[in-house]
């Protein structure tokens, strides 16, 4: 199996996670790290064996695949940077600021014929593989991701931070245009909303309902769809899941079988062995482009609610 030379650029706490798994991966040689602080950058090096480079460029000649998770607002000029020097690329999510950059660097990597995936992780949790096995038509979801303030990524409103995962996966499961949208969200402890409720409804007449929260004192992450023959409600963090399906006028309820397994490790496996093969990704650039509109048409529908509110 040839290996293929995969480092991290930017080291906070999603970057050391990807630096973990990295090295870590069969199939995956961790060679570098760059960080603008370089006393983080030397240590995780030291810690995993790789090697921490001055500057971009020296970590561009070290590696062949990169993840990328830095700050948003540098997503588009560092994965520009890297796609023209020829490196497939795993983006954290939100892909860019806008969906302008968003597409800019879909279409270079198509262009560059390198990888680009967008680090929508929970298309990689074991529980949604259970539930596409099980999936006919849809026809009502419902979303909850609720977490303690995070402290981190407060950059960006509960929306791009939160909501987004699901956005990317309820437009990957009902496969139709929006038709329309009603949002509301607040802030409290951030200048950008820190709870949020979007209600889609999609051409096929499909309702979609998330609510997002940075700031609930418990840790929830649960999907339920309901389709004209079963209900199924899912639970992302425990990996776990149900089923209630109509049998003769009464309603069975059966335990979804999951193979409980650490998301990021399948994101970065899949990332590597797409880099290996240059095949598509679970989650491309244009997939998280399409994500990241909806959820910039959210965050502006909740920003001039609030500004007439003011």
């Amino acid at each position: 199996m040839n290996q293929i030379r995969a480092g991290v650029v930017g080291l906070g706490h999603i970057g050391k996670n990807h630096a973990r798994v990295l090295s870590e991966l069969p199939g995956a040689d961790f060679t570098a790290v760059y960080d603008v602080d370089e006393k983080t950058a030397r240590e995780i090096a030291a810690q995993y064996g790789a090697r921490a480079a001055g500057s971009l460029e020296e970590f561009a000649e070290l590696v062949d695949a990169v993840c990328l998770a830095t700050p948003t607002p540098t997503h588009f000029e560092l994965g520009k940077a890297l796609l023209d020097r020829g490196k497939h690329l795993l983006v954290e999510k939100p892909i860019a600021e806008n969906t302008a950059q968003a597409r800019g660097l879909a279409d270079l990597a198509q262009k560059r014929e390198r990888v680009l995936q967008v680090g929508h992780i929970e298309r990689f949790n074991p529980v949604l593989g259970a539930l596409e096995q099980r999936l006919t038509r849809p026809r009502f979801i419902e979303a909850h991701r609720l977490s303690p303030y995070p402290h981190r990524s407060t950059e960006i409103g509960v929306v791009l931070d939160l909501m987004i995962h699901d956005l990317e996966i309820i437009l990957h499961l009902v496969r139709s245009p929006v038709g329309h949208i009603d949002a509301v969200g607040i802030p409290v402890l951030s200048r950008g909303e820190d709870i949020a409720n979007a209600r889609l409804r999609f051409e096929n007449g499909c309702v979609a309902n998330i609510t997002v929260s940075r700031i609930s004192p418990e840790k929830m992450r649960k999907i339920r769809v309901f389709q004209e023959d079963a209900y199924l409600s899912l639970d992302y963090q425990d990996q776990s899941g149900e089923i209630f399906r109509k049998e003769g006028g009464t309603i069975v309820r059966e335990a979804v079988e999951v193979e409980k397994d650490e998301p990021l490790k399948r994101e970065l496996q899949s990332f590597i062995e797409c880099a290996r093969a240059g095949s598509a990704p679970k989650v491309s650039g244009y997939a998280a482009a399409a994500a990241l509109e909806v959820a910039l048409e959210i965050t502006g529908i909740i920003d001039k609610q609030n500004r007439e509110e003011a």
